[in-house]
């Protein structure tokens, strides 16, 4: 005859080391770059239809050989000088912005290795509307927001900025190894993460910096940035992290 509590006993004691063998398999293979939660999404593009400028405000340096479309499935930032593509939805709270984007270097007329940038919790102190400016760099010292500048002057820098609003614009991070540059005609996977004070910055799967801010801006807008390049962008993805 099967002793009843022995057997429950048994199956308890298999159960649970059956549980912590898969706790110990979660926290020890692979590389888990980032905790998954509950999420809603707040906005996303394959960019599959031209800009509705509803949700897109193009900034962009008028000069010749430089414009902005969609072509191919594709956001193509192909400019001379400076362009800020904005999302016009504003966020706020813990968000997290993925995206994936090439540097294209070919035969374009601005094809250049350089200036993966990206803009986010964007605000301007002294304006509601955000979207008054002509693509200048120099334009977005007044702005208060977090800058990455990917692969900028010319390539030898990936910096993260913050704008304080007042003209600052504090250096966080500044990285200048090989492993932090663009290689050219590469699709990176961005990734950006907003969680409390914390922000996190992640290419291809790889943590690039974050930083714990004692100030943070919790919210403003998103907007693809760059200078004389061109760049393919896609699969823009901004979720909510409850």
């Amino acid at each position: 005859m099967i002793d009843v509590n022995r057997f429950w006993i048994i199956h308890a004691v298999i159960s649970a080391s059956l549980f912590l063998a898969s706790c110990r398999e979660r926290q020890t293979s692979g590389n888990p770059p980032f905790e998954e939660k509950n999420s809603d999404i707040l906005f996303q593009s394959d960019f599959s239809d031209p800009l509705d400028p509803r949700f897109w405000a193009v900034e962009m340096d008028s000069l010749a050989e430089s414009r902005v479309s969609v072509r191919d499935g594709k956001l193509v930032l192909d400019t001379k000088g400076g362009v800020t593509v904005w999302l016009k939805k504003k966020l706020g709270g813990n968000v997290e912005i993925t995206y994936t984007r090439e540097v294209v270097v070919k035969e374009g007329v601005n094809d250049r290795l350089s200036d993966l940038n990206q803009f986010w919790m964007a605000t301007d102190p002294q304006n509601e509307n955000l979207f008054t400016r002509t693509g200048k760099f120099a334009e977005y010292d007044s702005l208060r927001m977090y800058y990455v500048g990917f692969g900028g002057n010319y390539n030898t820098t990936t910096r993260f900025r913050k704008y304080h609003g007042d003209g600052r614009k504090e250096i966080i991070h500044d990285l200048a190894g090989k492993e932090h540059l663009l290689k050219p005609n590469h699709v990176y996977k961005i990734r950006i993460r907003m969680e409390n004070d914390k922000v996190e910055f992640w290419v291809d799967d790889e943590f690039f910096f974050s930083y714990t801010d004692p100030d943070p801006l919790m919210e403003g807008y998103f907007g693809f940035r760059s200078t004389w390049s061109r760049h393919k962008i896609d699969d823009l993805k901004i979720t909510s992290l409850n």
